[in-house]
């Protein structure tokens, strides 16, 4: 019997890469690059990685990142971020973040992964200000050598303890999406929302979701919380917006 066209098609003519929500735009000035990035950051922001080295590989000092209009973040997405400033100490550089959303901000604290793109002067308005006194004029002053095996142990401390948490919260929001016929963004701003409102670490909350799979009961005040939130995500609509500060 010959065979049908469909079982036939090569499984080569198919493209499962996600889609690029994600776009970018970069000014090189004064040394450094600003690229205001603006979509989702997920898997399929991994496409940008090149053009984010290109402009990395342009700026004399390194890279600031305006990550304000990014309205969605997940690990796929703060690797490709990690990846750029590990690819910046190989050339002595920076990458810090100027500013971020609040989903943004909420991945990093949650991650530890914060202090990794802060720099002492960063986010410090009195070092931008004049002396009160008229200043000596100086040699420009070169910019201070990275200390990169420093950078790289930090990075490695926060990616182990990133890595030992996250299988736990995905399986926890696969539980929330499964169990409410949410999204898997909703799922996710569910999970952070009990969290926040009952100051429990993310990872100790998905540990909690796990359990009851296995007949161990939640504790009432987090089923409480998760109940709330999920009507909070339903009575928002398709286009939810996450809470506006991280868990504690």
């Amino acid at each position: 019997m010959p065979e049908s066209a469909h079982s036939a098609q090569p499984l080569t003519t198919l493209d499962a890469r996600p889609p690029c929500l994600a776009t970018i735009e970069a000014v090189v000035a004064g040394g450094r690059a600003v690229v205001t990035c603006r979509g989702e950051f997920d898997v399929g922001a991994q496409e940008l990685q090149a053009d984010l080295y290109a402009v990395l590989d342009r700026s004399a000092t390194g890279v600031d990142l305006d990550l304000e209009e990014v309205r969605f973040c997940d690990c796929a997405g703060l690797n490709v971020l990690l990846s750029l400033r590990r690819e910046a100490l190989d050339q002595g550089k920076t990458v810090t973040i100027r500013a971020c959303s609040p989903t943004v901000a909420r991945l990093l604290d949650l991650t530890g992964a914060r202090e990794l793109f802060v720099t002492e002067d960063f986010g410090n308005p009195a070092a931008s200000k004049p002396p009160a006194v008229e200043p000596i004029p100086v040699v420009e002053e070169l910019p201070e050598p990275v200390d990169v095996d420093r950078e790289l142990r930090l990075e490695v401390d926060q990616l182990r303890r990133a890595m030992r948490t996250r299988p736990a919260i995905d399986v926890a929001r696969g539980i929330v999406m499964a169990s409410f016929g949410l999204s898997a963004e909703d799922a996710w701003t569910v999970l952070v929302t009990a969290s926040q409102n009952t100051n429990t670490k993310l990872h100790h909350l998905a540990e909690d979701l796990m359990g009851a799979v296995h007949g161990t009961p939640v504790p009432e005040q987090q089923r409480q919380q998760i109940a709330a939130a999920v009507a909070k995500v339903r009575e928002a609509g398709p286009i939810s917006r996450p809470p506006s500060s991280p868990a504690a």
